[in-house]
C-alpha cells in the first residue's frame, strides 16, 4: 500500500463553546524538523492555552497533551493521521481556552475535528524514499553531471570545489543503483560514488 505526505500545508479553525482551535497538518522530513515547527507555533502563539501536536515520521513519531487531560489531544490526532495513511506529517492544534470545559468527550472531538477538517483539505502525495549520494568527479566532468541531475529531476542538495568536486546528490532509492552506472558511463568511470 502506498504511503503518502502533504503537497503544502493546511491550516483551519474551529470555534466550540467560545474555545478557538487551530489546526494545522504540515509536510515534514523527520523529528528534529517537527520539533522546530512546533516551537515556531508556540513563539507565534504565545497566549495559547495548550499546543498540542501529534508526528507521523517513520520511527521518530510522537504526541503530546500539552497540558489537556491525558488523552484527549495527542492521540485522537494521531488516530486521524494513522487513518490517512500518511507519513512525514505534523499535525497540531493551538487551543485559546473560551471559559467553558468542554470535558474529556468534547475535547477529543474538538482535536479530532480539527485534523479531520485540515486533512480533508489537504492534497496528498506519494511519498517516495529518498537516498543521498555522494559524488566526487574532476571539474571537468562537474558540468555534464549537473546537466544529468536537472534532466532528471534529482536534487543537488551541496557541493564543495576541492582538488575535485564533491557533490551530495539526493533521489529515490529505486533509483540509486541506475544512477550509479550512469554517472560512471557520464564520467568514463572517473566518479567515485558512495552512499550517505
Amino acid at each position: 500500500m502506498p504511503v503518502f505526505t502533504l503537497a503544502q500545508p493546511v491550516h483551519t479553525e474551529l470555534e466550540i463553546k467560545k474555545s478557538r482551535f487551530l489546526g494545522s497538518v504540515l509536510p515534514v522530513a523527520d523529528r528534529a524538523s517537527a520539533l522546530a515547527l512546533i516551537e515556531q507555533t508556540r513563539v507565534a502563539h504565545p497566549t495559547a492555552t495548550h499546543v498540542c501536536w501529534a508526528l507521523l515520521a517513520g520511527g521518530q513519531s510522537g504526541m503530546s497533551d500539552d497540558g489537556e487531560p491525558s488523552g484527549t489531544a495527542g492521540r485522537p490526532m494521531l488516530e486521524v493521521l494513522r487513518h490517512q495513511h500518511v507519513d512525514g506529517v505534523l499535525a497540531t492544534v493551538v487551543r485559546y481556552y473560551g471559559g467553558v470545559k468542554l470535558g474529556a468527550g468534547g475535547l477529543v472531538r474538538a482535536y479530532t475535528d480539527a485534523i479531520a477538517k485540515a486533512m480533508q483539505q489537504a492534497t496528498l502525495v506519494e511519498r517516495i524514499a529518498q537516498l543521498r549520494l555522494n559524488v566526487e568527479v574532476d571539474y571537468a566532468d562537474e558540468a555534464r553531471v549537473r546537466h544529468w541531475l536537472g534532466g532528471n529531476g534529482y536534487a543537488l542538495v551541496e557541493a564543495d570545489h576541492g582538488l575535485r568536486v564533491k557533490m551530495v546528490i539526493e533521489l529515490p532509492e529505486t533509483a540509486a543503483a541506475h544512477a550509479h552506472d550512469q554517472l560512471r558511463d557520464l564520467t568514463q568511470g572517473r566518479a567515485r560514488i558512495t552512499d550517505t
